[in-house]
């Protein structure tokens, strides 16, 4: 029971992280039927710029630092979104999917070398470590840090599928997500929503990132890199395109991997998760909550 309980803790941990990244490629997907490989890499910029921000209140910050530096890989992640949609993506939309998905990786591969130009090639440690206080269930540990991430995630999560399902700007996204032209003949400004997404989604993925950095306590310009394949997983498992699957889908993700480590050993986790993608791909593509769709020609 002790051990189960606390890979439960842990599963809930990595399947917030995977599923606030996760929800981004889904909404972008779900829009312009992009699959931004370069999505990943917003998560280690986020877990940069809060490092940065901690890192300028000299380490003994308190609580209003780490909500600043949040609060800031939140907005800069945002906006570096809407700087890569506007510059690398939209000039592309009406180009083959091809050519925009190698751009993808292009951006991928800029952010990752202007981080390691910047902060350098080593790992850096967070100037903030979370409080290791907590109490006890069944036997396993349960720290308040840990609640915080997780209520936190569970926050943002709600926020954004109340703001897809009841806002005028989620009807827009999910009209444009049906058809770009007769949204566009309807008066809605195609492009500015989209710029709206790239906004949300990827302040999601450095909000997670800056989490993830306070969380395990190090950081590298390469640690987006798997982590946004498995939260691309994520999107899979759950359906590509859809919101609640997107959310449903890391946390699947995160139970598997956890327990699958238990099973398999830690050496075996990233072979367990692609694992899991290939098999969904291959016995239900449209993931768990996804739907059937005939592409209209």
């Amino acid at each position: 029971m002790e051990m189960f309980t606390q890979q439960m803790i842990n599963a809930l941990i990595i399947g917030s992280f995977y599923a606030l990244i996760a929800l981004g490629y889904s909404m972008v997907y779900g829009i312009i039927k992009l699959l931004n490989f370069a999505h990943g890499d917003l998560y280690m910029v986020g877990a940069f710029v809060g490092f940065a921000v901690l890192s300028l209140f000299g380490g003994g910050t308190g609580l209003l630092g780490v909500v600043v530096a949040f609060f800031a890989a939140l907005l800069f992640g945002g906006l570096l979104g809407i700087g890569i949609e506007r510059v690398a993506y939209r000039p592309l939309l009406s180009s083959p999917r091809l050519t925009i998905l190698i751009t993808a990786v292009g951006v991928s591969l800029v952010l990752e070398n202007g981080v390691m130009k910047s902060f350098g090639p080593s790992f850096k440690v967070y100037p903030v470590q979370l409080p290791t206080e907590g109490f006890q269930i069944f036997g396993a540990t349960l720290t308040y840090a840990q609640i915080l991430i997780i209520l936190l995630s569970v926050l943002l999560m709600t926020a954004l599928h109340l703001f897809v399902t009841r806002s005028l700007y989620g009807k827009a996204m999910r009209a444009i997500s049906i058809d770009h032209a007769a949204t566009s003949l309807m008066g809605i400004p195609v492009t500015r929503i989209i710029s709206l997404t790239f906004f949300i989604g990827s302040s999601l993925a450095a909000a997670s990132g800056m989490m993830a950095g306070m969380y395990y306590g190090q950081i590298s310009f390469m640690m987006g890199f798997i982590v946004g394949l498995k939260a691309f997983t994520a999107a899979v498992i759950g359906g590509i395109g859809s919101i609640p699957g997107a959310m449903l889908g890391g946390l699947v993700l995160g139970l598997l991997e956890s327990f699958g480590t238990v099973w398999l050993g830690s050496e075996w986790k990233d072979v367990f998760a692609f694992s899991i993608l290939i098999l969904i791909l291959v016995l239900k593509p449209t993931g768990l909550l996804g739907e059937n769709v005939t592409e209209r020609m």
